[in-house]
């Protein structure tokens, strides 16, 4: 038998650390966290915000996250199945729903805090930075933070950063990784604003939608089910969130519906019903009530 080396022996596991526990679930990756939100010492109370993007199995979530000593403070936030009441009622994950969650999330930080920046009211995919009035306020200034996702070219945290810049809000970024850009002379970046601008109006989708309506309809009416049901085609994903995108200018802070619960569910007849909650505590008993009791069990106890 020849040489083995030791790599894990007793000194090695006395002196392991278990990392954070937001960090074994791969929620927060404290190495950027840091560098995020250390502010100058010589700027007291002055944090720094954060474009918190997070990206789940049915829902996008965009926020404006404000670190304290001790805590987080979100000051605003928007997400994906908001979109319901802007007329999206489908495709709540894709590159153009990112993009109306991040504009739906700039509108709303602007009217909060009473900002006129409109941003780039014409959609045209090219790369946009707002620019600050001489006369009057700053634009709103957040990092984008972007958690342990991979940024990789054409990444749905893109989208939702396009979508807070084109909303008026004042993230520092490049277009190096929008979908579209590639290697150009020289091995730099070279954005391609018509492919981006396809990407934010759903146009990637509604390509592979007429590819598989031509090659298995079967298989098209099985994939695309819900978009079928609500009679939306390839050629009207366009226009569905071009009138999105107006309508959340028009009205960031729309109410809820009625009848609309927090992700695009709607209350039943059962559940407009008012029940009334059990009550597991006994009522107290009075001394002649227990004495009573007592009297009883004793007398039943004789017969």
């Amino acid at each position: 038998m020849g040489f083995v080396k030791v790599v894990k022996n007793r000194a090695y596991y006395k002196r392991y650390q278990v990392k954070f526990r937001r960090r074994r679930e791969c929620k927060t990756d404290y190495y950027a966290r840091k560098r995020l939100i250390t502010q100058d010492k010589n700027k007291y109370k002055t944090p720094k915000y954060r474009l918190v993007v997070r990206i789940t199995c049915k829902d996008i979530i965009c926020q404006i996250v404000q670190s304290d000593m001790d805590h987080d403070i979100v000051l605003a936030c928007a997400y994906a199945h908001e979109l319901s009441r802007y007329g999206v009622k489908i495709g709540l994950t894709n590159y153009a729903a990112a993009y109306c969650t991040g504009l739906l999330l700039a509108r709303r930080v602007n009217a909060k805090f009473g900002l006129d920046y409109e941003g780039q009211t014409e959609v045209d995919g090219e790369d946009y930075n707002v620019e600050p009035d001489d006369d009057g306020a700053a634009p709103f200034q957040a990092l984008l933070d972007v958690g342990l996702r991979r940024t990789t070219t054409g990444s749905r945290v893109f989208g939702a950063l396009k979508g807070a810049c084109d909303g008026g809000l004042n993230v520092p970024h490049n277009d190096r990784r929008f979908p579209g850009s590639k290697k150009g002379e020289g091995n730099q970046f070279e954005a391609d604003p018509e492919v981006h601008r396809n990407y934010i109006f759903g146009g990637h989708v509604a390509e592979y939608m007429r590819h598989l309506k031509e090659e298995d309809e079967e298989a098209y009416a099985k994939q695309f089910s819900k978009f079928v049901a609500a009679g939306i085609d390839a050629d009207g994903l366009e226009d569905m969130y071009s009138s999105c995108h107006d309508a959340i200018r028009a009205e960031p802070n729309k109410a809820r519906d009625a009848l609309e619960l927090g992700n695009n569910k709607v209350r039943s007849a059962a559940a407009e019903k008012v029940v009334k909650p059990k009550s597991y505590k006994k009522a107290k008993l009075s001394v002649q009530q227990r004495r009573g009791r007592v009297k009883q069990k004793l007398m039943a106890r004789d017969a």
